[in-house]
């Protein structure tokens, strides 16, 4: 009895004695600057991975799209009438004597006066614009030559050509006209036209590459780029001048503009 309690007694406290725990590896994380370089590196290097990466695919999606662009040139074209007239009327007249070449050209410049009044312009229509003498000598003989300028400036472009009709008549009140009396047209109001030209040819270069996303399976955005060019201004019917002759009041303004439109 005595030997089978002691071996109950020895059992249970064998029972009561805590399992072996696993031993714990407590070696310290490496701490030296080598090792703490190196994982600085590859987290820098990896940023730097990943970041290329998105810096790379948002380059070809830009890419991409700088491609899918067309650039197209508008035309805007517009007839006008020209609202100011300019006559330039040169003459001289010529003598041995320069007082009697200055009586000529001052008789003359009576006749020029009288012919624009008669015509119904007022009389600041015509304003002197210069005048010079010159002489020449040929066998110990001095000829003297006086020439004036007169200008005309007018906004009534309908009497201003029907001066041009007749200008002849002063040629038989005997002034002389020199080469290069003509006049001249200009249209001084292309501010007033330009905002709507450039909508017009803006328009048409729209057209023109509508056209184009159309055969390319594509369909016109916004306005990528745009620059408008150079307005021009030349006789509808063509031009002409010199002595005789005069360019004409009917103009034809032109401008180009080159737009790029994105396809979507």
């Amino acid at each position: 009895m005595h030997n089978s309690s002691h071996q109950h007694f020895e059992e249970d406290n064998a029972m009561s004695e805590p399992a072996a725990q696993p031993a714990i590896d407590e070696r310290p994380f490496p701490r030296d600057a080598a090792t703490l370089r190196w994982f600085g590196t590859a987290a820098i290097a990896g940023l730097g991975i990943i970041g290329g990466g998105y810096l790379l695919g948002d380059g070809l999606l830009r890419a991409k799209d700088a491609e899918r662009a067309v650039t197209v040139r508008g035309l805007a074209e517009r007839d006008v009438t020209a609202d100011l007239a300019t006559w330039t009327i040169s003459y001289s007249a010529s003598s041995t004597s320069l007082a009697q070449a200055q009586d000529k050209v001052r008789r003359d410049t009576q006749a020029i006066e009288a012919f624009f009044k008669d015509l119904g312009f007022p009389a600041d229509a015509l304003q002197p614009t210069g005048a010079n003498v010159s002489s020449y000598s040929n066998e110990g003989v001095t000829t003297y030559t006086v020439r004036q300028r007169l200008a005309l400036r007018s906004e009534d472009i309908a009497r201003a050509q029907k001066a041009v009709a007749r200008q002849f008549d002063l040629v038989g009140r005997g002034v002389f006209l020199e080469e290069g009396s003509g006049m001249s047209y200009t249209f001084t109001r292309l501010n007033d036209i330009k905002p709507e030209m450039v909508a017009e040819a803006t328009k048409d270069a729209r057209a023109a590459a509508q056209q184009f996303a159309e055969d390319s399976g594509s369909d016109v955005g916004k306005i990528r780029d745009a620059t408008q060019g150079y307005f021009t201004i030349e006789a509808r019917d063509g031009e002409s001048g010199g002595w005789g002759m005069a360019d004409s009041p009917y103009k034809k303004v032109r401008v180009v503009t080159t737009v790029s439109f994105s396809l979507d």
